[in-house]
């Protein structure tokens, strides 16, 4: 049963820390539960305290996730459309290589913001804001995700010289 858990949990750490980059797919939650079935193995050992904060710290990253872009977007004077339109454009960018995935939200934001106002200097602040609140929130959901990943593989490679494999 330790290695089908094993297995599930780098699928899910892996998973979660690419999910970062997809819209739809909740990073952090991921990563924190691979963390939990590595607990749930021999290997595994990570304490309470650490689970908790764990825990706290994927709910807080899938919260600010929501709150961040428009943030980002009302500070520049943006709209919805423009969020919108820079969520769809780092679904489309992730197609696109690490150069679409800067650019496409950016271009999408500035598409949804155009179309709702035809001043495209106003367009173009708003959906720079857009812009920085999605990438602000990328950002944060790589850094947890990526420390849940980081102790995952250290736990386990700690595990497996402890206990063996």
């Amino acid at each position: 049963m330790d290695y089908v858990l094993l297995f599930l949990g780098i699928c899910l750490a892996l998973i979660g820390f690419f999910g970062c980059f997809v819209p739809v797919i909740p990073g952090p939650p991921l990563s924190f539960l691979s963390l939990l079935l590595l607990q749930f193995t021999r290997w595994g050992n990570f304490s309470i305290t650490f689970m908790v904060v764990m825990g706290v710290l994927a709910a807080a990253v899938v919260a600010l996730d929501y709150v961040v872009p428009a943030w980002g977007t009302k500070k520049f004077g943006g709209t919805k459309r423009g969020t919108w339109g820079a969520t769809i454009g780092v679904f489309v960018g992730m197609f696109f290589g690490p150069v679409g995935i800067f650019l496409c939200p950016l271009l999408g934001a500035f598409i949804g913001e155009y179309t709702g106002n035809s001043d495209s200097g106003r367009s173009l602040r708003a959906a720079l804001g857009s812009f920085i609140g999605i990438m602000t929130g990328l950002v944060i959901k790589l850094i947890v995700s990526g420390a849940m990943v980081y102790y995952f593989a250290k736990e386990l490679i700690c595990g497996i010289n402890t206990v063996g494999f």
